[in-house]
């Protein structure tokens, strides 16, 4: 069968904009432990390949690799190359608009593959508390990212949490600290957990098992802050190189990238913009950071951490997309709770995305120098 392969550029004037800007390769030697201090303005740029062998194909088989869609002050999402010896398509779920590559392999093909390569550029994120001038954001976006989907409800429990959380604070930035600190305070990270977790804030606030992964707790944190109001997203995606701050679990092994999958989250305050929040990567550092369980956020190496985290995260990650209740085109399985890893079905169901040796699906990155 013929080998299928493309070339495209996925926002044209974000491109343009990409391409102007230097592509700068900071592989910077680690700091010590214990200091945590992301800033944006180096411009870093990377490609970012998936490989998906199905091992054992039984009928017609289906495939949907998510493809960065995120064009933004931090990351440009450039263009992607793909071969395979299925049939492919550019496509993307109609409601949020997470962009994917689907390829459809015939029951015939005995070796079914594809291989997606991304290129994108991503900086770190530091917000300056001092300036209050971004520009406004639309009702309607900023209605949308109000909203309940199918994992976060804005009523009920969520909505009592979130109003015990923040207590009498006014403005946004209060409301969002608050609820920050609520998360970094309450949950914890819960190794145990597959994946990146599911996500189900209204289960986890009824059982009061507040243990969970980055799609748990910065879930829990986007339901709480929507439900008093303030518009809050998860950003999904993946992480590509070690940090350069010296954190092992807030760095990901360019040269196999399965488990590097890292859910992270926005709010967005009043002149202030989309902020970057990530209280799930608080969690992690204080629950395996080091040998010892740490359950203060005084402690050395998580105190700086905590605080750059809220406002900030550090670029040696990449964005596929902000996307909720996913309906996967040409699938006749359930909608995701998002698109963060490869998927794939065959007349026997879903295939386990949890699990790329069995499935069997390969990540790696490569920093692209200037």
């Amino acid at each position: 069968m013929t080998t299928v392969r493309r070339t495209f550029l996925k926002n044209t004037a974000a491109a343009a904009v990409a391409a102007a800007l230097p592509s700068l390769n900071f592989a910077q030697t680690p700091t010590a432990r214990g200091h945590f201090a992301p800033q944006s303005g180096a411009w870093r740029t990377f490609d970012v390949t998936t490989r998906v062998d199905i091992v054992k194909p039984e009928g017609v088989t289906k495939v949907w690799l998510p493809i960065p869609s995120v064009n933004s002050d931090y990351q440009h999402s450039l263009g992607n190359s793909f071969s395979s010896n299925g049939t492919t398509m550019l496509t993307q779920d109609g409601q949020d608009g997470a962009k994917m590559l689907y390829v459809e392999f015939a029951a015939t093909e005995k070796q079914p593959y594809v291989e997606l390569t991304s290129r994108v550029q991503t900086q770190g994120r530091a917000m300056d508390w001092s300036q209050k001038n971004a520009p406004a954001e639309s009702a309607d976006t900023l209605r949308y990212f109000t909203r309940p989907t199918a994992m976060i409800p804005t009523d009920g429990i969520v909505r009592k949490t979130a109003l015990a959380a923040v207590g009498n604070a006014k403005t946004d930035v209060e409301k969002t600290q608050k609820i920050y600190d609520w998360i970094v305070t309450n949950t914890y990270r819960e190794p145990k957990v597959r994946g990146c977790g599911e996500g189900d804030i209204k289960t986890m606030l009824e059982t009061g098992n507040l243990g969970g992964k980055c799609a748990d707790l910065n879930a829990l944190f986007v339901g709480l802050c929507r439900s008093v109001g303030v518009p809050a997203r998860d950003v999904y995606g993946i992480r590509l190189v070690p940090s350069a701050f010296g954190y092992k679990e807030l760095s990901g092994n360019p040269a196999s990238l399965k488990g590097a999958q890292h859910c992270r989250s926005e709010a967005y305050l009043k002149g202030y913009g989309w902020v970057a929040m990530d209280p799930a990567d608080v969690a992690k550092v204080m629950r395996l950071e080091t040998t010892d369980w740490i359950k203060n956020t005084t402690n050395p190496v998580v105190a700086p951490v905590n605080k750059a985290l809220f406002g900030g995260w550090e670029g040696n990650w990449m964005a596929y997309n902000t996307a909720h209740d996913v309906a996967l085109p040409k699938s006749t399985g359930e909608k995701l709770g998002f698109l963060m890893y490869p998927v794939g079905e065959n007349a026997a169901g879903r295939f386990d995305s949890y699990a790329p040796d069995d499935f069997k699906y390969q990540i790696t990155a490569k920093e692209i120098a200037a």
